[in-house]
């Protein structure tokens, strides 16, 4: 039914003493604004009149294979509603988190590892456990010189393309050498680790041309 404080209008005009006198024009307070009032033997005793009522509601977020950072995911109209409005989106917005190993570049993954002198002159190979906890070996090719700043690529290993998770790209490691005379004998790895390691074959690549 109307209102009866502002009549309808959803309204209300009032003179506050401020120096000269100043009508003010507010939001009914008795409607709320709406310029209509229900009889209190006519409210729904669960909203009490106010034709909302507050409720819990667990919404699941799926974040399938290869989502990039920044990327959205929505849920439709699961946003408040009110009366005689339109019921918004509830957007989640993903924020990836920094890994201590690996660095994201789009579809691509990115690895850093130092080399000894000896190992770089003489061949290297060690163990990197990759994001699934999968242990790669990766060895130099015999009578191999690794270069500093040098790049090296396995193919397959990197991530899974958004909504198509089977087609992978490169695994891309970025090989650094310390010139520091150290114990070879400190960085050999052992027997039973390799048994635990999955075979890798690395391709040399120009950085430039594969971005």
């Amino acid at each position: 039914m109307k209102c009866s404080g502002c009549q309808g209008s959803g309204m209300k005009v009032s003179i506050r003493q401020l120096g000269p006198s100043m009508i003010q024009q507010m939001h009914c307070n008795e409607c709320k604004g709406t310029g209509e009032t229900i009889n209190d033997k006519d409210r729904c005793p669960q909203c009490k009149g106010e034709k909302v009522v507050q409720e819990k509601k667990e919404l699941k977020v799926h974040v399938e294979k290869g989502m990039q950072n920044g990327q959205k995911v929505t849920f439709p109209c699961e946003a408040d509603e009110a009366p005689e409005t339109i019921t918004e989106d509830i957007v989640f917005v993903l924020q990836q988190k920094e890994h201590p190993k690996f660095k994201r570049m789009g579809d691509d993954l990115f690895v850093e590892h130092t080399l000894t002198l000896a190992e770089a002159l003489c061949g290297f190979q060690f163990i990197l456990t990759h994001l699934d906890n999968r242990k790669l070996l990766i060895k130099s090719q015999p009578g191999e010189v690794a270069k500093p700043d040098q790049f090296k690529a396995i193919n397959d290993e990197r991530m899974p393309m958004y909504q198509r998770p089977f087609m992978r790209g490169k695994l891309y490691i970025h090989l650094t050498v310390d010139f520091r005379v150290i114990d070879t004998r400190a960085v050999q790895v052992s027997e039973m680790e390799l048994d635990e390691c999955g075979e890798s074959t690395l391709h040399d690549v120009n950085i430039e041309d594969e971005m």
